[in-house]
């Protein structure tokens, strides 16, 4: 008999060699969570701050007439900046009018101010309700480029939650699901 002269057999594994790929592919997730929680939180600090009183603007409101934030204290007020050409914008806003209806009798009031472009923003957003959610329209004002500067709106959408007293709680820059946006209001209703 005569052996075969080559390369060794290969060596099985040792049991639980694949844990250590599990638990550096679960270092890895908790790193990215980290990083993304962080890039939030950058965010989130380039908005007004919590605990500020929401600046005094007055919006023409759709179809006439003007809004003031001061005049909705003792509300929740909902304020989301959008646009119609924003297409995270487009997404986020059936779940927001319809969370708006539904938390409407619990004291919250949406408001959805429209950066679409000057003289010609009534007819984009017309034509966008229009064609695609005409239950938008009584929440539809127009804020221009005064009021973007004074809640730092440099990107969209971006909303903020202000409580009864007409401070800011809360806000987000960037979409959210219905669900992160239920979370919200609750929270926001929640407050003394």
């Amino acid at each position: 008999m005569t052996e075969s002269i080559g390369a060794p057999p290969p060596v099985p594994e040792k049991a639980g060699g694949g844990t250590k790929v599990v638990l550096g592919l679960l270092a890895a997730l908790g790193l990215g969570g980290v990083v993304y929680l962080g890039v939030l939180e950058a965010q989130r600090a380039k908005l007004v701050p919590d605990g500020t009183t929401a600046p005094t603007m007055e919006m023409a409101r759709h179809g006439g007439g003007t809004l003031k934030l001061e005049d909705l204290k003792g509300q929740v007020v909902m304020l989301d900046f959008w646009a119609t050409w924003c297409p995270p914008c487009r997404e986020e806003m059936p779940a927001l009018v319809k969370l708006a209806k539904e938390y409407e009798p619990q004291g919250l009031v949406f408001v959805a101010a429209s950066r679409d472009d000057g003289d010609r923003a009534p007819q984009l957003v017309e034509s966008f309700m229009r064609n695609h959610l005409p239950d938008l329209a009584p929440y539809v004002v127009y804020a221009d480029d005064n009021v973007a500067r004074a809640f730092q709106v440099s990107a969209l959408p971006t909303l903020y939650f202000l409580d009864r007293d007409g401070k800011v709680i809360d806000a987000q820059r960037g979409s959210l699901s219905e669900d992160g946006i239920r979370r919200r209001i609750d929270r926001a209703l929640k407050q003394p």
